[in-house]
């Protein structure tokens, strides 16, 4: 599903933001990534969703290598991954309701349709009754929520999510793991980063660590059972 080998990533000045890493992820698996801030993960997420080029190595992403990816056809790479980065780029003039439409809107779907499939992904996330409100009415975790609905209204395959737990009290972080947890759980691969190796317990997947650009691999504990997730 995710094979990255080797991949440097050095900017001009100089600096090497991820040096050799290599990892694959298989289809259906929620996987960690954690590291202190600046250990490389926003850039790794950056690569993934073809926004940066690695300086060296290779990342295939079902079957398809990004490095020989045309300019043109990123767009259609972007559109079967569901991306949540750190700043959630919500449309704070819209309605709820019309973000989660907007990537529909954009290739195209039938009205009603995408109508359905946004009330369904709002429903998933648990903001079924919000629909009208404008995103600044939305608590911070209400607000993740919304871009969690947005990222998955086009049924990815994958989601990549950058730090989807960051400035959230432990409470609403815990619901936000459980609704990623909710997906795996019906055969969607997650690759979830935090800084906050706390979190981890609460679902324990693979977890995958960056240090000053370097990854391995931390050892598997027991899992802590999910509220809510089937026995």
């Amino acid at each position: 599903m995710i094979t990255a080998s080797d991949v440097t990533k050095r900017y001009p000045e100089g600096r090497e933001a991820l040096r050799h890493v290599s990892f694959e992820i298989t289809a259906g698996e929620m996987v960690y990534l954690t590291g202190h801030s600046g250990a490389g993960k926003s850039t790794l997420f950056k690569l993934l969703a073809a926004v940066e080029r690695p300086t060296s190595g290779s990342i295939v992403i079902n079957g398809q290598n990004l490095a020989a990816l045309s300019r043109s056809a990123v767009p259609y790479l972007r559109r079967k991954l569901g991306l949540l980065f750190q700043d959630r780029k919500l449309l704070f003039d819209r309605t709820v309701l019309d973000n989660v439409l907007l990537p529909l809107a954009i290739v195209g779907h039938p009205p009603r349709d995408a109508l359905r499939r946004a009330q369904a992904a709002l429903a998933k996330v648990g903001l079924p009754n919000r629909e009208r409100s404008l995103p600044i009415a939305l608590s911070g975790g209400e607000q993740q929520r919304l871009a969690i609905a947005r990222a998955v209204v086009n049924r990815p395959a994958i989601i990549l999510a950058d730090e989807p737990t960051a400035n959230l009290d432990a409470a609403s972080a815990r619901e936000i793991l459980e609704i990623f947890h909710a997906f795996q759980q019906v055969g969607v691969t997650v690759l979830l980063a935090t800084h906050d190796p706390t979190s981890l317990p609460v679902l324990r997947p693979r977890v995958l660590r960056l240090d000053q650009g370097e990854m391995s691999e931390l050892p598997a504990a027991p899992a802590t059972a999910v509220a809510g997730a089937a026995p």
